[in-house]
């Protein structure tokens, strides 16, 4: 749990990051709250960027989280913005992990088309 929270606190960052870069770019879905409008930015504004872990069946990288990017708005994105989303969570992951997870060999990888962090994903040493 300690790990997962660590890792939640990168993807906060990163939804923000998004938030401020795509602002009014497109309408927020009608159901979905205004940003910074509730105590978990998963929960409102035009992103959620989170992780799932994967135990690694069919995966060359073996056990690790897949990130999710979920983009709020009823809007049609195109392929070519959502790879430029993608790249900018895919570098911010390999900017901020290192010092979520200060000592830790984590990796950040493309596989089978999705963004998949792997490595050392244990808290100790």
């Amino acid at each position: 749990m300690q790990w997962e929270k660590r890792l939640k606190n990168v993807f906060d960052e990163i939804d923000n990051e998004l938030e401020a870069t795509y602002k009014g770019s497109w309408q927020r879905h009608p159901a979905r709250p205004a940003h910074h409008t509730t105590s978990n930015p998963e929960a409102d504004g035009l992103f959620n960027v989170g992780a799932a872990f994967s135990s690694g069946i069919g995966s060359k990288h073996g056990p690790g989280y897949t990130v999710e990017i979920r983009l709020s708005t009823l809007s049609t994105i195109s392929s070519t913005l959502r790879e430029t989303i993608k790249t900018h969570v895919f570098q911010a992951l390999e900017e901020k992990l290192p010092t979520a997870f200060p000592g830790k060999k984590l990796y950040v990888s493309e596989d089978r088309g999705m963004i998949r962090i792997h490595g050392d994903l244990s808290l100790d040493g």
